[in-house]
């Protein structure tokens, strides 16, 4: 049972705005850069990648009201579906976490570059990618207070100058930008739709928190449901007005080359001194979630250490709170992803990141259906519990197989070898026990 009292709990409406705090993050400022490289037909993609999302939701929903107190995907895989299956739904989401990071990384340094006497090469992107990695590791090391403290005042004074970009920017919307972006491939629009599905359930990652978090909303059998679906919509029409907003003022292949797409839309809106302001908030912006993200894949990595699903060094928690050996290793690790997926373009290099991530995670989705279509020895599904599961499936699959082959072919190989490795581990502890 939640220690929280109900007085301190949230409502439907807080709990809503949470979701979709969590869905709206690098996302908004490069994702315009990566989808302009294929054009506006993409805002079907929007469409698309909302309904998917909507099925996962719901699915996550009725996980939430089964298990009121879940923090980890352990907590509702491993009833119906075995440890095993709960190591691989754990490990999969933390991997797919701090890869995540690496986008947020790129997204946040396209934007601070412009504000930098230097010129935006490879080689120079790379350096300020692993600084801010490590800045914003240093940062946590400090504990969890501090890093909160860093991320409010980021938000807050982030997202305003964004804010006032998306609501005067219709009186520069050109129509004319925006139908001569529409497709710029030599692919059938709903080949484009298709193929850009998994960049853009990139913004979606994140809506299973409203289950997460249901231990602190009042009534959670009616408000978490709320919760998600409503943050899943206000996310999507946020991203779509955006994307679409955007694709017409400034033209595809300028969008598609900039390292910091909102900065360029302000500028071509208001005059060039209107581009360091938006740069500058957007950077601080997506530094913020950086470090907010760092600090919540330290935690999950100690927890699922704790499980037995990760070495035990992830475990060691500071006196502060900070999980400092496992966040060096994070961090190690993010550095290593970004001279992996380094590109000729900021978009480019988002892009495969965020393909990479998305895979890893669905995969990592997939047995939350595939929890409420078997159910439990305690618990037999329900005709809706079924419904729900395989709607969750089903938008795996569509996921799964709008995925480029290599990337996907990599995750199945991550999760085999992390499962291999688990299970090794676990046998040899089990081997050893006897003769300590």
């Amino acid at each position: 049972m939640s220690t929280t009292s109900t007085a301190k709990k949230i409502g439907p409406v807080l709990a809503t705005f949470v979701v979709a705090n969590n869905m709206i993050g690098s996302g908004f400022f490069l994702l315009p850069a990566s989808l302009a490289g294929v054009g506006g037909v993409t805002a079907f993609a929007w469409l698309l990648g909302t309904i998917l999302a909507v099925a996962l939701g719901g699915a996550f929903a009725r996980l939430a009201r089964q298990y009121p107190d879940l923090n980890s995907p352990d907590d509702y895989v491993r009833p119906a579906l075995g440890r095993d299956m709960g190591f691989l739904a754990t490990t999969l989401y933390w991997i797919s976490s701090w890869m995540g990071n690496n986008a947020i990384a790129v997204a946040a340094f396209g934007y601070l570059v412009i504000l930098l006497p230097i010129d935006d090469g490879g080689g120079v992107r790379l350096v300020g990618q692993v600084v801010l990695i490590w800045l914003m590791f240093a940062l946590n090391l400090l504990g969890p207070r501090s890093i909160a403290r860093f991320q409010s005042m980021c938000v807050i004074f982030g997202l305003l100058p964004v804010v006032a970009v998306l609501i005067a920017g219709w009186g520069s919307f050109d129509a004319d930008i925006y139908r001569d972006g529409w497709n710029v491939t030599d692919n059938s629009d709903t080949a484009v739709v298709f193929g850009a599905l998994a960049s853009v359930f990139w913004a979606f990652v994140g809506l299973e928190t409203g289950a997460m978090v249901a231990g602190v909303v009042r009534n959670p059998n009616r408000n978490v449901p709320i919760a998600t679906l409503g943050g899943i919509l206000i996310a999507g029409v946020v991203y779509l007005v955006s994307s679409v907003l955007m694709m017409g003022i400034v033209p595809a292949e300028q969008m598609a080359a900039s390292s910091a797409p909102f900065a360029l839309v302000a500028g071509q809106m208001f005059g060039a001194w209107a581009i360091p302001v938006i740069a500058a908030a957007a950077a601080l912006k997506a530094t913020g979630t950086l470090g907010g993200w760092m600090l919540v894949t330290g935690e999950s990595g100690a927890r699922a250490a704790q499980r037995g699903f990760l070495p035990a060094i992830f475990g060691r928690v500071r006196a502060n709170g900070s999980a400092g050996w496992g966040l060096f290793i994070i961090a190690l690790s993010m550095t290593a992803i970004a001279v992996l997926t380094q590109a000729p373009t900021v978009g480019e290099q988002f892009g495969t990141i965020i393909e990479m991530v998305v895979t890893l995670v669905v995969m990592a989705y997939v047995a939350a259906g595939l929890s409420l279509l078997f159910g439990t020895p305690a618990r037999r599904p329900t005709g809706s519990d079924r419904a729900l599961g395989m709607g969750a499936l089903l938008a795996c699959g569509l996921l799964a197989w709008s995925t480029d082959t290599d990337i996907l072919v990599g995750a199945l190989i991550v999760a085999l070898l992390a499962w291999a490795a688990y299970r090794g581990f676990s046998r040899r502890r089990v081997e050893d026990g006897p003769r300590a």
